[in-house]
């Protein structure tokens, strides 16, 4: 075995694009199509945009164990319920 610890690729590295990355650019694509209409509720639009994929892959990995995804999430596995509830996830 070795001493040398393993090598650590990053998402650029690996050709792939950051969540930061993608929301920048998911942003800029949203006020580029606005056309002079005004945003309102952004905050709550992009939380619910993001909320229920994240809270399905966490979901997935986690085989639907509520408790452990609640520690990954790190939410109150009550809290957690009542997201999945609200997504129609429960």
């Amino acid at each position: 075995m070795s001493d040398n610890p393993p090598e650590i690729i990053t998402q650029a590295q690996a050709g792939q694009k950051t969540l930061r990355a993608s929301v920048e650019e998911a942003m800029s694509n949203y006020f580029a199509h606005l056309d002079g209409q005004p945003a309102s509720n952004l905050y709550q639009m992009v939380l619910a945009e993001i909320e229920a994929p994240l809270l399905e892959a966490v979901m997935a990995y986690t085989k639907d164990n509520q408790s452990q995804a609640s520690e990954i999430l790190g939410l109150n596995r009550g809290t957690l319920r009542k997201k999945l509830k609200t997504y129609g996830m429960l």
